[in-house]
């Protein structure tokens, strides 16, 4: 078997190969200052220590290289236990070096930024917390370095280092806040930007459609009415044949079927445009469109089920959500037209819609693209219907999502936003 290939970099992981680079540039600086405090300025360090604390990050550098070439995506909590080791790393090192008295010690505020720029608001305060805990922890208990002592040193707590915990407290708490508010603002705004692009992209193919749908509706009216004078010259010919006049009967009701569909395509294009949706109760209009759906798919067997539920659901409907609703119940019907299953279940704020078949299911390799571009699950479908679909129902502020049915067949979910009741 062909051993797994490791998963593409998502965002927590690109932070934390950006975290183990930090780390390995800030502890080599810590390595050369401290070799620098003890053969130049004579510091008295318990080096053994020092070394140790040292040497036990580098370990756990080595580790999360390893670890990141595993395929297994990087969780937020894992990230969080990464900066908290930095911080934990980071305290035993300036309680072996001087403490709070150390100048390195608003250090701490890289681990508390960078959690404020890529955690969530719960593990950004932690980490704060953390650090905070760790700076008051060295104000009182540190092995002292004579040459970073500061003026006054007999006083445990001077004014000097008094002052500079309070600045940190007030800068870790500043930094804490307004990255995060910042980094989040940033997020939300590339969403937003995506969701835009995604739905220009989307009016885009269906206009492309539309246009497409209006030149062949024109020029389908030509050959629609030749075929009628043909079909009435052939009535006239065919005598007292009783099973061709039936057969011409009804290919004739066919094109006359076809050909008032184009006239009312055409002619209420423009009305279904600008007018407003129509508020209707949804057990009614489902249950409606369902009766005009058998009506043309007279040879499926389906079971409409309604959630037992108190009050009735309102929704915000017009013929294009009509039409988009039918289009995947014949999807359902094309994938195998017995027992198809229809529920009908709404919460607070929605509604929803479940249509499930006993079909052969959606191919995994395609199942993210359905709706996005025209990819059908049928051997000679465009992907036409279903993508117009998804655009319909997005259009009311709904979504589509199908799903394999563990039992066999595919579940499809339609979900729409509930509107108030009409005045």
């Amino acid at each position: 078997m062909q051993p797994a290939l490791p998963l593409p970099l998502s965002t927590p992981n690109r932070n934390l190969v950006r975290l183990t680079i930090v780390r390995g540039i800030t502890w080599t600086g810590f390595l050369l200052a401290i070799v620098v405090g003890v053969e130049l300025l004579a510091f008295n360090l318990p080096v053994t220590a020092v070394v140790s604390v040292v040497i036990a990050m580098g370990v756990l550098n080595i580790m999360t290289w390893w670890r990141l070439g595993r395929p297994r995506a990087v969780e937020h909590i894992e990230y969080l236990l990464h900066l908290l080791a930095d911080i934990t790393g980071l305290t035993l090192l300036f309680y072996f070096s001087g403490g709070s008295t150390n100048p390195f010690i608003t250090y701490y505020l890289v681990p508390v930024t960078i959690a404020a720029a890529t955690l969530p608001w719960r593990h950004a305060w932690a980490c704060a917390g953390c650090a905070m805990a760790g700076y008051s922890f060295l104000m009182f208990y540190y092995h002292p370095i004579p040459q970073l002592a500061h003026i006054n040193s007999d006083v445990m707590l001077n004014l000097h280092v008094l002052g500079m915990w309070l600045n940190f407290g007030l800068s870790a708490g500043l930094v804490t806040f307004f990255i995060y508010k910042m980094a989040h603002a940033l997020r939300s705004r590339d969403k937003a930007l995506s969701r835009t692009r995604e739905a220009a992209l989307r009016n885009e193919q269906v206009l492309a459609v539309a246009t497409q749908a209006a030149g062949t509706a024109h020029e389908l009216g030509t050959p629609l009415s030749t075929m009628a004078v043909l079909l009435k010259e052939m009535q006239a010919e065919a005598g007292d044949d009783g099973t061709l006049q039936q057969d011409i009967k009804l290919l004739r009701q066919q094109v006359d079927i076809c050909k008032s569909r184009l006239q009312h395509l055409v002619t209420s294009s423009d009305r279904r445009r600008m007018a407003e949706p129509e508020i209707l109760e949804a057990h009614e209009w489902l249950a409606g469109v369902v009766q005009r759906w058998l009506v043309l798919r007279p040879d499926v067997s389906h079971q409409l089920d309604i959630a037992e539920k108190r009050g009735k659901p309102w929704l915000a409907v017009d013929t294009t959500l009509d039409q988009a609703l039918m289009n995947l119940l014949n999807n359902a019907a094309d994938a195998n037209p017995e027992h198809i299953a229809i529920r009908l279940d709404w919460q607070e704020e929605s509604v929803v819609i479940d249509i499930r078949d006993h079909g052969p299911g959606i191919a995994m390799s395609i199942a993210d693209q359905l709706g996005d571009t025209f990819i059908s699950t049928k051997s000679k479908g465009m992907g036409i219907g279903l993508f117009l679909t998804h655009a319909t129902i997005n259009r009311f502020g709904g979504g589509v999502s199908l799903y394999n049915h563990p039992e066999g067949g595919t579940l499809t979910e339609v979900t729409l936003p509930r509107s108030s009741p009409p005045h």
